[in-house]
């Protein structure tokens, strides 16, 4: 059940998607300010995901788009391999991995085209999400996230806390020469965590530790967990770590933004929510739930990821057209009108797209969920497609991102 106050109406999954698609009808009406929707092209767009599903995962079993992926390369888990190595197990791991998951996919958002980690332990030279998700699992395996010595595995409140730009900045290799976008403001979305969680014990407190992680504790013990049932409780503990451009009654709204034809008779008139990196992470903790004996159901509840190699994917195959040509050679802020509208149209198709491509494959819903078309899938065709197109790799169109949206 979806919180009955407007503020609140709008930390659900089902109001990203209600929302997202209305812009969508009004988008196939023809009636949006920037862009025009062309479904002939659908069809091209889900071809792409398809052919990209049957080269990455030509057995049909893909997993969940979600944070793990990253730390698996050529047939290694790194995670794993570190985690079996400590003997962590059971809840602990659970928690554990919590913590990574959160941390991980925090420092996520946008790395920009120059920056890159090098890991003196593989000899691999990653950059873009690749990269940061390596450099996070080395800086968790070394213990940057933990203020006790002895347990490097863990991400708590008082480490958090006290994290500098210029610490983070250092472990992370950014120079001038490697330089990484919004170093700044990863460092405070960290800190913000670190308040966040230690202004409600009753939540992220356990054994007398201060975790993000505890909160899978409290998700465990759930007789019945849904997918949203993640998200949702994401959203009500910790929507004040984003530094939100929005707030309704003092509440920040995170990754919600506006749009003037969206109407509504209250105060959350205009407002069409997202919610990226916080369903990014929710889609990231099904697996250590689910690894600790707890049921997920119902993933299809969360929606697609408005992030641009999904919305690059629709413009690139022109299912989404821009209807003014000086769209793609211009810079835009994620606060932007024409942002918000390409958003909600990405989340709208990806539900048309996932459905398409269960079609061509001969699948069903439980056997491929959004979240693994997703990872087969929609983005990894979004960034094939650009690398097609442009020299850099980059979306079609340019964002000036503070590294806590995209």
């Amino acid at each position: 059940m979806v919180n009955s106050t407007p503020v609140h109406s709008l930390f659900s999954p089902e109001a990203v998607r209600e929302r997202c698609n209305e812009l969508y009808h009004i988008g196939i009406d023809g009636r949006l300010a920037h862009f025009d929707i062309d479904l002939s092209m659908i069809e091209v767009a889900s071809k792409r995901v398809v052919t990209e599903i049957i080269n990455n995962y030509p057995s049909l079993d893909v997993p969940f788009h979600s944070r793990w992926r990253h730390f698996e390369f050529e047939g290694s888990d790194l995670w794993g391999e570190i985690a079996d190595r400590e003997g962590l197990q059971g809840r602990e791991r659970m928690i554990a991995e919590g913590d990574l998951a959160v941390i991980s996919v925090l420092l996520d958002a946008g790395a920009g085209p120059k920056w890159k980690y090098r890991d003196d332990i593989t000899g691999l030279w990653l950059g873009r999400s690749e990269g940061l998700a390596l450099a996070s699992l080395r800086l968790f395996e070394k213990g940057f996230f933990s203020a006790v010595p002895e347990q490097p595995l863990r991400a708590d409140a008082l480490a958090l806390q006290t994290l500098s730009a210029k610490l983070l900045a250092s472990a992370m290799q950014v120079s001038n020469q490697n330089p990484l976008v919004g170093i700044t403001q990863r460092a405070a979305l960290l800190r913000r965590l670190g308040e966040a969680i230690t202004a409600r014990p009753n939540v992220f407190q356990c054994k007398q530790t201060i975790r993000p992680g505890n909160l899978l504790v409290s998700l465990a013990g759930k007789n019945n967990l849904f997918a949203r049932d993640i998200l949702v409780s994401l959203l009500t503990h910790l929507t004040d770590i984003w530094p939100s451009p929005i707030r309704l009654d003092g509440q920040p709204l995170g990754d919600v933004w506006h749009h003037s034809q969206l109407s509504r008779a209250d105060v959350t008139d205009g407002l069409v929510p997202f919610h990226k990196l916080s369903q990014w992470l929710s889609y990231s903790l099904i697996e250590p739930l689910q690894k600790a004996g707890s049921m997920v159901q119902e993933p299809d509840g969360l929606t697609g990821l408005g992030e641009y190699r999904n919305g690059g994917l629709f413009i690139d195959t022109g299912v989404i057209v821009p209807k003014d040509p000086a769209t793609m050679v211009k810079v835009f802020k994620p606060a932007d009108e024409l942002i918000v509208e390409w958003r909600a149209l990405t989340i709208a198709l990806l539900d048309f797209v996932a459905d398409k491509v269960r079609s061509l494959l001969g699948r069903t819903v439980e056997q491929l969920p959004l979240a693994s078309v997703l990872q087969g899938g929609t983005w990894s065709a979004g960034r094939r497609i650009a690398d097609e197109l442009r020299q850099n790799g980059g979306p079609p169109i340019r964002l000036d991102s503070d590294a806590t949206v995209f």
